[in-house]
């Protein structure tokens, strides 16, 4: 077992909603989530839509707070830690580009310049090239890139932070399979190259399999099985943990 970076215990995460009838009710996204997330690790959060997936990737840089329970970032409590010092170490990648007006430079140095740090020329080509884009498109309008390059321009924005953790929200659902294995690659790449911490929400098993050290498997907001990738894939422990690799499960 190795070193935790995200600890999480006994986190539940509830929002207003509705019943059948209409009524204003409470709704429980998340129920008592005990796990952790290791440090220098890729980790693949599976399960069937509406599992909460995405809400626990909202947890981990304050997007949302839970309602109860505490999450740790290498042993500090989150709620501890300055928002704006925690989303710097907890880079976050939506499932859709989000780039801002501008150019690819603008967009790469917008996090930097928030701090009061004026980011090199030399530095933006260095981190558009570990994108594995070309230079000549720092200064091409952001919104006239494919929708493969502004996913790569959002990585090498958030990775302008210098991160420790990247948060990836189904990072290749919008893309062709070529872009999409691009990304791939680069997950590995940038574990390995920069010890990120690496967290990513997918629903397409291959993807898991091929990047994935450890899976978090959850349905209607708990953990149904938490274990390294090679066995989840090989011998799962829980039954609807084989039912959904079976694609049985229903969501």
């Amino acid at each position: 077992m190795g070193e935790a970076k995200f600890e999480l215990n006994d986190v539940t995460l509830k929002r207003p909603g509705r019943n059948a009838a209409g009524e204003v009710t409470t709704v429980i996204i998340l129920n008592r989530i005990t796990t952790s997330f290791l440090k220098g690790k890729i980790t693949a959060v599976l399960g069937p839509s509406g599992s909460g997936k995405s809400s626990l990737l909202r947890l981990l840089n304050r997007l949302e707070d839970p309602a109860a329970g505490r999450i740790t970032l290498d042993g500090q409590d989150l709620k501890s830690l300055n928002i704006f010092t925690l989303r710097q170490r907890v880079g976050m990648v939506w499932q859709l580009p989000t780039l801002f007006p501008g150019t690819v430079l603008e967009n790469i140095s917008y996090g930097p310049r928030l701090r009061g740090i004026s980011l090199s020329r030399a530095r933006a080509e260095e981190l558009i090239l570990m994108v594995g884009l070309g230079t000549e498109l720092l200064d091409r309008r952001a919104d006239s890139l494919s929708i493969g390059q502004q996913q790569r321009v959002s990585l090498a924005r958030t990775l302008a932070n210098e991160p420790e953790v990247l948060l990836l929200d189904e990072p290749t659902s919008a893309l062709d399979p070529t872009a999409a294995a691009n990304i791939l690659h680069l997950m590995v790449d940038l574990k390995s190259r920069l010890g990120l911490t690496i967290i990513f929400v997918t629903h397409i098993l291959d993807q898991a399999r091929q990047v994935a050290d450890e899976v978090l498997f959850l349905h209607h907001g708990e953990i149904v099985e938490a274990a390294p990738a090679q066995q989840f894939f090989t011998a799962p422990q829980e039954p609807r943990s084989r039912l959904f690799l079976s694609g049985e499960l229903e969501g």
